[in-house]
This record gives C-alpha cells, sequence and structure tokens, in this order.
C-alpha cells in the first residue's frame, strides 16, 4: 500500500497547525501584570518562530473606518483607466499612486505577474535626508484630484496599523531578549507604506489555467499589518469566500514531519487582524523569526473579486541588515551575508519583483566615473 498521506489527512494536519496559531492581545503587551505580559512575548516568539505570523486581537483598528477605506477605493478602481493612469508613476517604481494589473510578479515563482491593482501611501512623516537621497522609496504620496475622502481614510487607516505594529515590535524586542525600543529605532523614519489592492475577477476562459492572484512569495520589509479583507461577488456585492481555495495561505516553517512546511489557511478569529514576518525580520534575528511564505489563490468560479490592506514597516534605508549580536552565530552569518544597507536591500528587491527597472541598480555605489572620463578628454 501507498504511505503517501491522502489529501483529506493533509487538510487535517493543516486545520490542527493552523489552530496552534498563537493569538496575541495588545492590552496584555501594554499590561503592568508580568503574566499577561509574559503570555504575549511567548505568543510571540511562538508564532513568529513557528509559523512567521501571529494573530493580533485588541488592535483598536476600527471596523467601520476599514469599510469606508474599503468603498472609497472600490470607487477609485472603478474611473477608467485614463483617469487611473494619471495616479500611476513607474518613474518612482509604483511606490506611490496606482499600480496597473500585471505589474509585480514574485521573485521565485513561475513569472506570472501577479492579478491586481493596487495604490501605494505613505501614512508617516518621511526623512528629509533619506527622500533625498532615496527619491523613489521615500517618494511623497500621489492622489487623485477631488477624492478627499480616500486619501484620508487611507492615511487614517494606515496610520492605525503602523501603531499596532510599533506595539508588537517592543513586544518582539521583549520576546528576544533585546533593548525594549531597539526595533523602533530602526525603524524611525523608514520608508513604511499602506497598500490598498484589488485582485480580479476571473473570466470563464481564464478558470484553470493557473492564474494566481499573488504568487508566493515572502515580504521584503520588516513586519506587515494584514487587517483583513473583503470579498465581492460578481455583482459587485459582498460575500463571503466563494469557495474552500480562494484566498490567502501561508506556509510554516519546515520540520522534520514537514520538511517542505505545510500550507495553511490565513483566516484570523473573529475580531483578530494577522501579523507576519518580513524578510528583515528574518535577517536581524538571524533566522529566529522566519519570513512567512504566502500565496493569495483566486477563486475556482469566474466573477469573483477581493479588497484587502496592508501596511508594510521598513527599516530605515541608513540602517545595515545583518544578524543582532544575540544572533551573531556562525551558521547566522554564513546565512545572512554580507551586510547590506536597508535602502539598498530595497531597490535590489524593488528591481527583482519588476516595479523598478535594471538601471535602478546604478544607483547603489559610486556614480561619478564619467568626472574623470570628462577631464581625460
Amino acid at each position: 500500500m501507498s504511505s503517501e498521506p491522502t489529501a483529506e489527512t493533509n487538510a487535517a494536519i493543516a486545520a490542527s497547525l493552523a489552530a496552534e496559531i498563537p493569538i496575541v492581545d495588545l492590552a496584555d503587551l501594554a499590561s503592568h501584570d508580568t503574566v499577561a505580559n509574559d503570555r504575549a512575548a511567548h505568543g510571540l516568539r511562538e508564532g513568529f518562530g513557528r509559523f512567521g505570523l501571529v494573530y493580533v486581537r485588541a488592535h483598536g483598528i476600527d471596523p467601520h473606518a476599514l469599510d469606508a477605506f474599503y468603498d472609497a477605493f472600490l470607487g477609485f478602481t472603478a474611473q477608467p483607466e485614463s483617469e487611473k493612469q494619471k495616479v500611476a508613476r513607474p518613474d518612482i517604481w509604483f511606490q506611490r499612486g496606482w499600480t496597473p494589473p500585471n505589474t509585480e510578479r514574485a521573485i521565485i515563482a513561475g513569472g506570472q505577474p501577479d492579478f491586481k491593482e493596487c495604490y501605494f501611501a505613505a501614512p508617516e512623516p518621511l526623512d528629509p535626508l533619506a527622500r533625498q537621497q532615496y527619491p523613489e522609496i521615500y517618494a511623497e504620496n500621489i492622489w487623485p484630484e477631488g477624492d478627499d475622502a480616500f486619501r484620508q481614510r487611507m492615511l487614517v487607516i494606515g496610520h492605525q496599523l503602523h501603531r499596532v505594529g510599533l506595539a508588537l515590535l517592543r513586544g518582539c524586542a521583549q520576546a528576544l531578549g533585546l533593548a525594549p525600543y531597539l526595533f523602533e529605532e530602526l525603524v524611525h523614519g523608514g520608508p513604511h507604506v499602506t497598500r490598498a489592492l484589488r485582485y480580479l475577477p476571473l473570466t470563464p476562459d481564464q478558470l484553470g489555467t493557473g492564474i494566481l492572484w499573488g504568487e508566493e512569495h515572502t515580504d521584503f520589509n520588516l513586519l506587515t499589518l494584514l487587517p483583513g479583507g473583503r470579498f465581492l461577488d460578481p455583482q459587485g456585492k459582498r460575500c463571503a469566500r466563494p469557495d474552500d481555495q480562494s484566498g490567502l495561505y501561508l506556509r510554516t516553517r519546515p520540520s522534520p514531519e514537514h520538511p517542505q512546511g505545510v500550507m495553511l489557511r490565513g483566516f484570523a478569529p473573529e475580531g483578530c487582524l494577522v501579523a507576519q514576518v518580513g524578510q528583515e525580520l528574518e535577517i536581524l534575528t538571524g533566522g529566529t523569526f522566519l519570513a512567512t511564505p504566502h500565496v493569495i489563490k483566486a477563486p475556482l468560479t469566474a466573477g469573483y473579486e477581493r479588497l484587502a490592506t496592508a501596511h508594510f514597516i521598513h527599516v530605515h534605508a541608513h540602517k545595515v541588515l545583518q544578524p543582532l549580536e544575540p544572533f551573531l552565530t556562525d551558521a547566522a552569518v554564513a546565512a545572512y551575508s554580507p551586510p547590506v544597507l536597508a535602502g539598498t536591500y530595497g531597490t535590489k528587491t524593488l528591481v527583482d519583483i519588476g516595479l523598478a527597472g535594471p538601471s535602478a541598480l546604478q544607483q547603489l555605489g559610486y556614480r561619478h566615473y564619467d568626472r574623470l572620463e570628462g577631464l581625460r578628454r
């Protein structure tokens, strides 16, 4: 008889593991009660170390404000493409404003561009010097003309998510035995962005062709916050998930029992949001916290779409990415060398995923060889 696990067995394993993802209560992190505080820190160590994510409760995100933002974003996406192109900026690598469909691609996936359109905005103040040195990733926000509600609602949601992220980073420092504000100091003034996403409906002829809403990838930032999305049916009305396949799925850390990890559905309990590890946090912790591979699967039925929001917290462009001193083992140094500036790391990644052109790499390093060439003439 075959020893290969059945689909039912794999589903049972995934369901069992998914139930073990910790829920971290922000009230516990802020508490003076050491028992509550330690409980939250343990949840972060277990969740970020084993799964690459945690669920966050008592986060303070107003669900009505999130709904109002999604309504405003839908209003923007319903405009003709000619209008949306007015706020599409390939010259700043689409780091602000509208990103058209089929623009971004995952680095290691099959090369298929993601089947989505997006809007990027920076909800936090920008470092003026970094803005001069990294004009694309520290760009000023761009907004559609005459749509102040969209601007205000996106900035409110982004700011609330950023506040949640900073609280979690203080908890991470505690969980890892680091100085309380170490991570906050690393991200202060960083190029943080909030992203609104609309995953596009498939047509009947696209079903079964392997199209994914988002190819499997890991985020390159420090920490990602996901407050939950909204499915829309073919009539544009809010609906439940159309089938058991569609939506966000996450891959657990490899283990002896599951050397390729296990794919889990990324579905937060009621009232919770998802926080997941990015590559920068993996590097800084020497792999103690592991970046979360995730994929967004399209429905099995034509006509359905999905709205989502993600907030990305980044290390400041001037900070060096390498394992912090407590994690400087030989294995970590070998895995995460050489050290690199966060701004350099971000620029290289944006080239890899197709948002920045290859010429962006010419910005890295000394760029004044032409001066000597001119003198020699």
